[in-house]
């Protein structure tokens, strides 16, 4: 029995890279930690930093310990619908509360 031709080889990371990677994590983990002491001084960005660094987080996750990085487009635009989807959701859902607030009248 011979390999079919469209065989993929499976991409194996060296346990170097998941070492990285995990030091990364570890890094971005107490920069998060570090971004919520000085939360004061950054004022209403500090949110945004939080979700940027959870961002790369999430990303370092995927691609490397889900492999996303090494498989093939296709796999990686199905996966990012759920995302796409979960930013509809949130967007909606967001906009019903403001719809909500904007029109409750004081007591």
């Amino acid at each position: 029995m011979g390999h079919s031709a469209n065989h993929e080889e499976h991409h194996i990371t060296p346990l170097s890279v998941y070492i990285k990677v995990a030091g990364a994590l570890f890094f971005l983990t107490f920069l998060t930690i570090g971004v919520h002491s000085i939360r004061t001084h950054l004022g209403g960005t500090a949110p945004f930093f939080a979700f940027g660094i959870a961002a790369i987080k999430a990303y370092l996750v995927m691609a490397y310990f889900m492999h996303l990085k090494y498989e093939v487009v296709l796999n990686r635009v199905i996966f990012g619908m759920g995302f796409i989807f979960l930013a509809l959701l949130f967007t909606i859902t967001a906009m019903d509360i403001w719809s909500r607030v904007l029109f409750v009248s004081p007591l």
